[in-house]
């Protein structure tokens, strides 16, 4: 038995169709795919972690310990950012 998915779609009034892209979703079965990037996470020299939400017209988030709290505030901030 597989285990249940929770992937948020935002629904645009034109039927377009904006999400946090992971595997967990197979998105082809939607329709056409237009993918963009949404930011860069990247460390820097010292090994902290940072969340450029440029790609988003956003701020960069950071400095983090991991890269796993870099994505979880990239995610934070994408999700804050769409409401």
């Amino acid at each position: 038995m597989t285990e249940p998915i929770e992937v948020e779609l935002i629904i645009n009034a034109d039927g377009g169709v904006r999400c946090i892209s992971d595997e967990a979703l197979d998105l082809r079965a939607l329709g056409k795919l237009q993918i963009t990037r949404a930011s860069h996470v990247e460390p820097d020299s010292d090994g902290n972690w940072f969340a450029d939400m440029g790609p988003s017209s956003g701020p960069v988030l950071g400095p983090f310990r991991s890269r796993t709290e870099a994505i979880q505030a990239e995610r934070w901030w994408l999700r804050r950012s769409a409401s």
